[in-house]
């Protein structure tokens, strides 16, 4: 099996440390455009944005299998038949990969490429957030939160998460290595049907420092 991927470097990196079978053979793409045109089993778009051009330029792939990371837009929102693939940052790594899909035939095409990749992989809600990111933003919204009270310093509060609860990384680190604007797309999704996950001030804040330092 052929597998097309496009990622940056840090996905490409997690990627290879899954240990990808030698049945199973790696072809990487720097752009959308090269994606398109490489002859493939399968294609993987770990840069995945939600808009109408990126979309139709997928679509075109099919009826090839088409993974997508899009962990805060679901199958319908999308439009298509895509593979939702949980490739945060840092949860790509997880031994059991989330993903989501649109129906029974999908789930039987997303069994064949992850028993090809001998990856263990878990079939969750086609919901934004899926499961594990939705716990995550939430857990570091909630950082945010105590952080704007001025309870507790960043520090203190990733040293008291880590130590409290063993997670591998405190929630500001966590934001930091997923990326806090990928949070704040996250939560501000969440919020259009549950105000319990409204973005923190700060953390709105933030994440409009970041985007306005990209541009």
């Amino acid at each position: 099996m052929t597998i097309a991927v496009l990622a940056d470097d840090i996905l490409k990196q997690e990627l290879l440390l899954k240990n990808i079978p030698s049945t199973v053979q790696i072809t990487w793409a720097d752009s959308l455009r090269a994606l398109t045109i490489i002859e493939a089993d399968v294609y993987a778009d770990l840069l995945f944005e939600l808009n109408a051009e990126r979309i139709t330029r997928l679509k075109q792939l099919q009826p090839k299998p088409v993974l997508i990371n899009a962990v805060t837009f679901t199958t319908k929102a999308t439009g298509s038949e895509f593979i939702r693939i949980n490739a945060w940052p840092t949860l790509l790594q997880r031994p059991v990969t989330e993903i989501a899909v649109a129906g029974a035939a999908q789930q039987q095409v997303a069994a064949e490429i992850f028993n090809q990749l001998q990856w263990k992989y878990q079939v969750v809600p086609d919901v934004p957030g899926m499961i594990t990111p939705r716990v995550l933003a939430t857990i570091i919204n909630e950082a945010y939160f105590t952080l704007g009270a001025e309870v507790s310093t960043r520090q203190e509060i990733d040293i008291a998460m880590k130590l409290g609860t063993n997670y591998p990384a405190g929630p500001f680190e966590w934001s930091e290595k997923i990326g806090l604007h990928r949070v704040h797309e996250l939560l501000k999704e969440l919020s259009r049907t549950d105000s319990r996950y409204t973005p923190a001030k700060l953390l709105e804040e933030e994440a409009s420092k970041l985007k306005n330092k990209n541009y």
